[in-house]
């Protein structure tokens, strides 16, 4: 169980990281640069969100072959649109606010510009996106390690362990009900500690 929540949680949490990289950057620049730059990127967004999770997490686990990182980069490659979708947003209001205005006129260049003075107005709503979508990384992992397209065996993974309890739930369905259970309360923490997040850093929701 230990080690299967390592695997479980590392495959999530990588997953998390390279999406939440690719999608803030091309967020950036769409939302900044405007024009057919933003077009282009929205469309890809718009085709990525439009396709299911599971199903396309399988069809490229099953064709390119199974592995721990094959499954990682899968998993990044649905989560990157959310936050490019987000960031995009976000950077549309910010970049109209006085103090941007105010240092693209002292000569601040578009490098600087988004990285010092639009990036840390974005970091709390992708921190708390982050959080969210981790227990969603925990719940695919787990599925496509339970359908046999996750991190292969012998490195055990909670979805491989409920596929393994499955077939003997009236002799011993503790092998199966335990990371089930396992899976069940660390998505709901994740979930509740991402809605805790939300509140912390919202000035408009903290309660006095």
């Amino acid at each position: 169980m230990l080690v299967g929540a390592q695997n479980s949680l590392s495959v999530a949490l990588m997953a998390i990281v390279f999406a939440a990289a690719v999608g803030t950057c091309l967020g950036l620049v769409a939302g900044y640069l405007g024009g057919w730059v933003d077009s282009l990127i929205m469309r890809c967004v718009d085709i990525m969100m439009s396709f299911p999770a599971i199903l396309v997490a399988l069809v490229f686990v099953v064709t390119i072959g199974a592995s721990f990182a094959m499954v990682v980069a899968t998993l990044a490659l649905l989560l990157w649109a959310q936050y490019a979708r987000l960031v995009r947003g976000q950077v549309l209001s910010v970049k109209e606010r006085d103090f941007v205005a105010l240092a693209q006129v002292a000569g601040a260049s578009t490098r600087r510009l988004l990285i010092v003075h639009i990036f840390p107005n974005l970091v709390n709503s992708v921190v708390v996106l982050a959080t969210l979508q981790v227990g969603w990384g925990i719940v695919v992992e787990s599925a496509l390690s339970f359908l046999g397209a996750g991190v292969p065996p012998p490195a055990p993974t909670w979805g491989n362990l409920v596929a393994e309890g499955r077939d003997v739930l009236d002799q011993a369905w503790w092998i199966a009900v335990c990371p089930g259970l396992a899976i069940m309360f660390v998505v709901l923490s994740f979930n509740l500690f991402g809605d805790w997040v939300r509140d912390a850093l919202d000035p408009k929701l903290r309660q006095l």
